[in-house]
């Protein structure tokens, strides 16, 4: 499931369609005719078939008729239509979209039409995204034979409908894709969304478990009890769990003319909605609402975690997307006053996604002192302490994220109750070591220092970043980390099962390398306290946990709350763990970890990442 930007939305179609017919042709999936098929064999079921793709891509379909179940003018235009008069086979749906691009819309819901066009298969996202197909209909002639027809009454889609089982095994002979498979929509969640695509559906009232977004869409659950969590969301627990009963809500209104509903997680969508099925890139399976329910306001809070104790260290990391001085000075006061109402100004906090002075502009600057001073005068003027910091300079466009953002991770200090020990100086390219001190401790050659920035592993990616730092006469070493991204992943309904996680294999590598850090500074000093802290951009039951957690040299601290309770990022309705916070042995176990949930369930964001804060007694 990936982590990836959506700051353009796609109102063009791919020119994949040609690529996924001509592979479907190769592998015998679809019927090969040079002629138009007759309107008295063809009905929209015959258009969809009995899978995925259609037995008639690339065809001439002649008046096959429908009723309009709705009209959309904005993005990728056209309409829906759905035939009154079903078959006998659940596999196969009523309804196709019919693809009018730039043409005039002529039609409305209720209409009765014959349409007349090419049947394709549109991959959204291009056919490197892994998606599933859209069946189409495309370069129409439409005929209103009349209007003021009843809808097709809408299939209710609800937590007996969906099965328990999100979606079969990809066929090995196809490359693990699911394409050619015979639907099963009472064995499969996906099969049975797939049945319904372009079909009236109906949902009724529901739990938010995604909140209204940038792009006003909001996601529900069907199943009310399906991984609940107490304030509302669904909890993605497995890659073998992946919650059946999401459904993205999107409408079919444009914004201009009605507004969408604002939403947080645990509200509810009163009264439900109903619209056409569709299929897009960013989610999948989506109910594109012609009519709309209410939000009825939960009371959703943003939680507070406690100060800590005289004696407890509390160590915190908090992804702050990109800022930057050219951000609005309410961004700077917000998270501020998140780091010292919500999180109790804690002692040591590691910041992901510092911007270098001024942002995005790609002119080869590095520094980030004025990004920081202006954070840390906010704090101050929120009632925080006069925070300290210290960081590395990464090079030039050479850490990924935002060309000429050039972000890095942060190390803020409350110096009144905590001392950093400055040791050589450190640059972007050299590396770290440890040491045995006179006193016996682990020490690095380096504070600040990047952990093994030669590594192939953190190629346009961000550095780990290693300080020492001294609380009550106890040395900590503490690592601040920004993994790669989940870009390049499939979605959770891509048409292989399962998805393709191409980016595991370079989270994994940096896991390991920080992994071996770890161990070597316990190979000088097993008692060391060590807290490697940051958006590791994965589960905390992935690889690259495990590979963080190897050897016993770490524990993912995330582990220590209940099921329910681990996630830091709700993504398509999954409220799941990316921002972690692992712990060496000679932490020991009498800590207190809070995922401080502020930002992720709620429409309203500062950042679309939870803070997280251990604390303990060194």
């Amino acid at each position: 499931m990936p982590h990836i930007s959506r700051a353009t939305r796609p109102a063009v179609r791919s020119a994949a369609v040609s690529t996924v017919v001509a592979t479907a042709l190769a592998a015998g999936l679809l019927a090969v005719s040079s002629s138009s098929a007759s309107a008295a064999e063809v009905r929209v079921h015959d258009i969809q078939g009995t899978s995925r793709l259609s037995p008639l891509a690339g065809q001439q379909v002649t008046d096959v008729t429908g009723i309009v179940t709705g009209v959309r003018t904005y993005g990728s235009k056209g309409f829906w239509i759905q035939d009154p008069k079903a078959d006998s086979d659940a596999a196969t749906s009523e309804g196709v979209f019919v693809y009018t691009g730039s043409a005039a819309l002529t039609v409305k819901a209720g209409d009765a039409v014959r349409v007349s066009g090419t049947v394709t298969e549109y991959v959204p996202g291009g056919e490197a995204s892994g998606n599933q197909s859209l069946t189409q209909l495309t370069k129409p002639t439409v005929t209103v034979e009349s209007s003021g027809n009843a809808l097709p009454a809408p299939v209710t889609v609800n937590a007996k409908s969906v099965p328990s089982r999100y979606a079969p095994a990809g066929d090995p002979a196809d490359g693990g894709s699911i394409n050619g498979l015979r639907l099963k929509p009472r064995s499969y969640a996906l099969d049975l969304y797939e049945s319904l695509e372009g079909m009236n559906v109906r949902v009724g009232t529901s739990r938010v478990v995604g909140a209204t977004d940038p792009y006003s869409e909001l996601w529900v659950t069907v199943k009310p009890h399906e991984n609940p969590n107490r304030r509302g969301g669904t909890v993605y627990a497995s890659y073998d769990d992946q919650n059946t009963g999401r459904l993205q809500i999107q409408q079919l209104a444009p914004i201009s003319e009605q507004p969408f509903p604002k939403a947080n997680v645990g509200d509810a969508l009163s009264g439900g909605a109903e619209g056409p099925l569709d299929f897009n890139q960013f989610g999948g399976y989506t109910l594109v609402a012609r009519t709309l329910g209410k939000v009825t306001d939960k009371g959703l809070v943003r939680e507070k975690t406690r100060r800590q104790a005289k004696g407890e260290l509390a160590v915190a990391t908090y992804n702050v997307e990109n800022l930057d001085p050219g951000d609005p000075q309410t961004k700077f006061d917000a998270l501020a006053g998140a780091v010292v109402s919500h999180l109790a100004s804690p002692d040591i906090l590691a910041l992901e996604e510092i911007q270098d002075d001024n942002g995005a502009k790609n002119d080869g600057t590095v520094s980030a002192e004025a990004t920081l001073q202006k954070f840390a005068d906010a704090i101050v003027a929120a009632g925080g302490p006069r925070y300290e910091w210290r960081s590395i300079a990464p090079e030039n466009n050479k850490d990924g994220g935002e060309p000429g953002g050039n972000i890095r991770q942060v190390f803020l200090f409350n110096p009144d109750r905590v001392s950093f020990t400055d040791r050589g100086q450190g640059d972007a390219t050299t590396g770290t070591d440890v040491v045995r001190s006179s006193g016996g401790r682990a020490a690095l050659t380096l504070s600040p220092g990047r952990v093994d920035p030669a590594n192939t592993a953190w190629e346009d990616s961000r550095k780990p970043l290693a300080g020492e730092f001294t609380f009550r006469g106890r040395s900590v070493i503490v690592v601040a980390n920004h993994f790669g991204s989940k870009g390049g992943d499939e979605g959770l309904t891509s048409r292989h099962q399962p998805p393709v996680r191409s980016s595991e294999a370079k989270r994994l590598r940096q896991a390991q390398a920080v992994n071996a850090f770890v161990r070597d500074v316990r190979k000088v000093q097993k008692s060391a306290d060590v807290v490697v802290v940051g958006d590791v951009n994965d589960f905390e039951f992935s690889r690259t946990t495990a590979a963080l957690e190897a050897g016993g040299a770490l524990k993912s601290a995330v582990k220590s709350l209940p099921r329910s309770e681990r996630y830091s990022y709700v993504y398509q309705g999954n409220s799941q763990v990316l921002d972690q916070i692992l712990t060496s042995p000679g932490v020991g176990r009498g800590f207190a970890y809070d995922s401080v949930h502020i930002n992720a369930e709620f429409a309203e964001q500062n950042s679309d990442h939870d803070p997280q804060v251990l604390r303990f007694r060194p």
